[in-house]
Formats: C-alpha cells, structure tokens, sequence
C-alpha cells in the first residue's frame, strides 16, 4: 500500500473520527508544552481542562511542600498547641491520568507562594495588607470554625512552614508566622461582618 493511501485511510472509513480526534489531541499536548506563549492557543479553547499542560521543562520546579499549622486562642486566652491542616493526600495510581481534586491544594500553594514572596520583599507587615493574603487567611478561618465548636475560639495565629516531603533528612523550616488574628472579622462601617 502506498504512502497516500495510507494516509487517507487513517482519515476516512471506520473509526476515523476516533483517529482525527486523537492525533489532535495528541498535537494540542504536544504544542500546549512549549514555553512560548502562542502555543497555548488549543489551551484557550479547553474549557473542560482536557488538553494537560505539565510543562516538562519548568525553569524552577517545586522542590518543597508547604504545610500550613496554626494555634488557636481560646476565650479565657489559653493558647493551644499547634494543629496541622492536611492539605498533600497520599497519591493513588490513578491520580496519575486524572487529578482534579489536587486543584484546591494546587491553589493554597500557589496564594502561599505570592504572601511569601511579597513576606521577602517588603516584609511581613506588606504581605498582610494583601489580598492574597487575606485569602489564606480566609482558608485558615474556614478551617478553623469547622474543626472547633463556637465559641471556643477567640482568635488564631498561623505559620508556613516548608518540608521537603518524602526527604526525611531535611528539618522543616518555618517561613511565615502570622500575628495573633480574631476568628471573627471586625465589621466595616455599613458592612455586616464578614464569614
């Protein structure tokens, strides 16, 4: 059989949409992997996230998790011992072709990231008065009134600390302490207080 009719054999007949669809995906991965911004183009259109985009060649990949452990502040201003949100769940085999619940842990980790980063340029009192902060702040709040009765909490504090994971030989190291905060958001002037 000749080349060409080889070719139009792939793209007519029996299970030839199968084959289109496939060999496009395959292209849109293939191109969605390229660092250039142009060949995120067939990303674009994904609505569904179904084009993975793992970007192989990441100039400075995440070496280290982040875990995130606060203290609470009970009414009668006992401080408890430090408590650790579970955010890393043990990978399964099958997580390996889809994922889609790493996407809030995904979303912790990149909002730590841009507190820490504005931690090291301007302090933490700079990183505070972000949004960016205030959202994990909100993440920390959430947890918080959904592990603890009301009205055993008074107010929190929180820290960052970076771990290497599987690497039992390096120390975690704390990144970011948070100040003492109230669990209840002080209400703005025509604002009923905020959840």
């Amino acid at each position: 059989m000749n080349p060409g009719a080889l070719l139009k054999s792939a793209f007519t007949g029996e299970g030839a949409w199968a084959r289109v669809l496939g060999a496009g995906m395959l292209v849109a991965t293939v191109a969605a992997q390229h660092p250039h911004p142009a060949f995120d183009r067939p990303r674009t259109r994904d609505v569904y996230s179904l084009v993975p985009n793992w970007k192989f060649f990441a100039p400075n990949p995440a070496v280290h998790d982040f875990h995130y452990v606060y203290r609470t502040l009970d009414p009668a201003g006992v401080t408890g011992d430090w408590q650790e949100i579970e955010m890393i769940e043990p990978r399964r085999l099958h997580q390996a072709f889809w994922f889609a619940s790493r996407r809030p842990e995904k979303a912790v980790f990149d909002i730590c990231t841009a507190v820490l980063q504005l931690a090291a340029k301007g302090g933490a009192g700079a990183a505070q008065t972000n949004s960016a902060y205030q959202v994990l702040l909100g993440f920390i709040r959430h947890t918080i009134r959904e592990r603890h009765p009301e009205g055993t909490v008074q107010g929190f504090q929180f820290s960052v600390v970076r771990a290497s994971g599987h690497d039992t030989s390096e120390d975690p190291e704390p990144l970011f302490l948070s100040p003492y905060t109230p669990l209840e958001r002080p209400a703005r002037a025509g604002h009923p207080t905020a959840v």
